[in-house]
């Protein structure tokens, strides 16, 4: 009799690692996490990563098969299966991770950018079934991004294509963590609308967050409705432009932030809108993703192995 099959799904978070193993519909049969702090020597982080993969399998190796591993992982590189140069985890340079793993667990590895992951968990078990032209915008501690062209995930000629988070919106505007400054990242992420928030309210409080925010702006607090105007209108007139490049048929919204709903929604959409060039206009949705925000980075991660076999 031949055995179901699964996939391992790995998120590489800078401060924590979560696993699952998940098949070809979506179903998780079970999950993990474990503190990717913890372990400084990315050798030492591979061995913890591969034991607890093999924990977490044990239970299932009498009627399931693993087939594959799929990687999530900041500044991931699906070309060369590395992470290069990421500036949230303690490993520096290039880091040849699903090499790694793969010589380790004896199973097929890939490894994508954690956005481009979500896109691909979005075409697969997520809204985006169907679909040959959407993107995909996480808006979390970062700004991510996913082009699903006719499609395909587009990589790039280097495999680094996408990274809408580091266009420049507003030339010599705030400095960005990549070390530019004026990266829309740095006005449309955590730290970015904090940043606005406190710019608004003269004030540099260190209680205020995204969820601060959103619970002052639903009690119709003028400045933190304010705050989630400008947030949408930048990323809103952002990705005006973008639609001129793909044209797409929905830019879905995904990670934290955009857990606000209408807050963050309505402004992008009336900003996008309002700047679209007059050929596309009415034609692109802003859909919130319907990936369940406490997985979703694990199915995205395995969607890469379902995708590509």
């Amino acid at each position: 009799m031949n055995k179901k099959e699964l996939v391992a799904g790995i998120d590489i978070g800078g401060t924590k690692t979560a696993l699952g193993l998940i098949d070809q519909q979506g179903k998780i049969y079970a999950s993990t996490h474990f503190s990717t702090e913890d372990f400084p020597n990315v050798e030492d982080y591979v061995e913890e990563l591969s034991n607890q993969i093999e924990v977490l399998f044990g239970a299932f190796k009498k009627d399931y098969s693993l087939i594959g591993i799929g990687i999530g992982a900041p500044n991931g590189n699906f070309y060369h299966g590395a992470i290069e140069h990421a500036p949230n985890l303690a490993w520096k340079g290039i880091i040849p991770l699903a090499d790694m793993v793969s010589k380790r667990v004896n199973h097929h590895v890939l490894l994508t950018n954690d956005a481009k992951a979500a896109a691909i968990g979005e075409m697969i078990f997520g809204g985006a079934k169907g679909m040959k032209n959407f993107i995909e915008v996480t808006v979390g501690t970062g700004l991510g991004s996913g082009f699903v062209a006719n499609g395909e995930l587009i990589y790039g000629n280097y495999g680094l294509a996408g990274e809408l988070g580091h266009v420049n919106v507003i030339r010599d505007g705030r400095l960005c963590s990549c070390g530019r400054k004026g990266c829309l990242e740095a006005y449309v992420s955590k730290r970015g609308m904090i940043q606005t928030y406190q710019e608004l309210s003269n004030q540099n409080s260190n209680d205020v967050s995204p969820a601060t925010i959103a619970d002052l702006a639903n009690k119709s607090d003028k400045i933190a409705l304010k705050t989630f105007d400008e947030t949408g209108k930048i990323l809103g007139q952002t990705l005006a432009d973008i639609v001129c490049i793909t044209e797409p048929e929905a830019i879905f919204i995904f990670g934290g932030i955009a857990l606000a709903g209408d807050l963050l929604l309505n402004p992008i959409r009336h900003y996008m809108e309002l700047n679209l060039h007059h050929i596309y206009k009415g034609k692109v949705k802003i859909i919130p993703s319907a990936l369940p925000d406490n997985t979703a980075a694990i199915l995205g991660a395995a969607a890469l192995i379902w995708n590509n076999g």
